[in-house]
């Protein structure tokens, strides 16, 4: 069983995050980040570096970092190729008045080796691609209905469907429905549900498990049969899982794709790639920001991208996702967890979740006890295991090793006896049941 590490002394993030209280709400720019999904006194607040699978919080100590800054580290934190790239490209400027040769050389590459990409435009963030996409889809198509499979992002086409919708207008929140993802049969009903007015079909390709022999493709068909474009949100997916993302591996090529995360190794750029003829609608569909074109979130892409296709990322990235997968799930049939923890998703970036007890409780304890223990064992846990091109095997052996011994710990105490093994108040969920 791994070592259980002390994380008593917080005094530092202790200080952080009471400053930040003060002046920020929510305490965080992401709420992922913030207090509400990190078990408080036992849980850092705050990191202050980072370098290949790695953080140090603000009181010293380093974990290993199942998610990755939420999945943008692709090549490992601090890469040197693409520092360099930033560095270099600082001494010529940041943002300009007219466009920078960076522009056309990042869209190129992505062109190359996406599929659908037959032209790019950029944004900062994954919600900056995805709501584009939606708002060329309803120009495109002439309708206004959105059907969405997935998570998409802030705006509010898509989180008025959700719980976390307030300040969202009732009329905006009446032009979004939600499927599960991969319910096909659900997906047909709410396309004839609003025959002739849905705009498009928007799906992660990839979530709690790969898509099935034939699943992505008939999803774009489907959404073609009623009219309406087939968008793939692949900012969590996009160069992560293939060169040209699940579209590439999965052989489904939509109208409209969304790329983020993974693109810049943790700098700020998105992407929203089509077919040529979708896309030619931004002749007149407004989507503009002075920050689109910054040039040192392009030169960490160029560079990242330039690295995955010169080095076997891909390759490592699968083979250890594949190994931590294979290590967690002996783990849980170690302990018998099987009827609480499953594990899911592609090799480079699973998914550990845990069933609640009681599901009808005050947040979520048993996921909150699983990310105690992995916290006490040196690793940070939300869910997600995003693998790097930094990861060893070492590493590897590392995380399953403290899966294994936060597994005894949460096998002790379920069903009944999880709150009381809490050291602070148990993580919230994110989204609730829409009533």
């Amino acid at each position: 069983m791994a070592a259980r590490s002390d994380t008593s002394d917080l005094t530092e993030s202790q200080r952080w995050l009471a400053r930040s209280e003060a002046v920020i709400p929510g305490a965080s720019q992401t709420m992922s980040k913030g207090p509400t999904q990190w078990v408080q006194g036992v849980a850092p607040s705050f990191v202050v570096r980072a370098r290949g699978a790695r953080v140090q919080d603000a009181d010293g100590r380093w974990y290993l970092d199942l998610p990755a800054a939420l999945g943008p580290i692709i090549l490992g934190y601090g890469h040197p190729g693409v520092d360099a790239a930033i560095r270099a490209q600082l001494e010529d400027g940041i943002t300009f008045t007219l466009p920078h040769p960076l522009e056309v050389e990042v869209a190129e590459r992505i062109q190359r080796l996406v599929p659908c990409a037959e032209r790019v435009r950029f944004g900062k963030s994954g919600s900056d691609a995805t709501s584009a996409a939606v708002r060329i889809a309803r120009a495109a198509t002439g309708r206004d209905h959105v059907v969405v499979a997935g998570y998409h992002g802030w705006h509010d086409w898509y989180v008025g469907a959700t719980s976390r919708r307030r300040g969202v207008p009732d009329v905006v929140k009446e032009l979004t429905t939600t499927v599960a993802p991969w319910d096909l049969e659900a997906m047909r009903a709410a396309l004839v549900a609003h025959a002739g007015e849905v705009a498009c079909v928007v799906v992660e390709p990839i979530g709690t498990r790969e898509p099935g022999e034939g699943e992505l493709q008939a999803i774009v068909d489907l959404a073609h049969e009623h009219g309406a474009l087939a968008i793939f949100d692949e900012v969590i997916s996009g160069f992560r899982v293939g060169l040209g993302g699940a579209q590439e591996r999965y052989g489904a090529v939509p109208d409209l794709a969304a790329f983020g995360k993974a693109l810049g190794n943790g700098m700020p750029i998105s992407a929203l790639a089509g077919r040529a003829e979708v896309m030619e609608v931004l002749e007149d569909v407004f989507f503009s920001g002075t920050h689109g074109g910054e040039a040192l979130s392009l030169a960490a892409a160029r560079a990242t991208l330039d690295v995955l296709q010169e080095e076997p990322v891909h390759e490592h990235l699968w083979r250890l996702g594949r190994r931590l997968a294979d290590g967690v799930r002996e783990q849980v049939a170690r302990h018998a967890l099987e009827e609480w923890v499953s594990v899911g998703g592609a090799a480079p970036w699973t998914l550990v979740l845990v069933r609640e007890p009681h599901p009808g409780g005050e947040g979520l304890a048993a996921k909150s006890l699983l990310q105690q223990e992995m916290l006490r064992r040196g690793v940070l846990y939300n869910g997600s295991n995003f693998i790097s091109y930094a990861w060893t095997d070492e590493d590897v052996d590392e995380v399953v090793e403290a899966y294994g011994g936060a597994f005894e710990r949460l096998a002790s105490a379920l069903p009944d006896d999880v709150p009381a093994q809490l050291e602070g108040a148990p993580v919230g969920s994110v989204f609730r049941a829409v009533s």
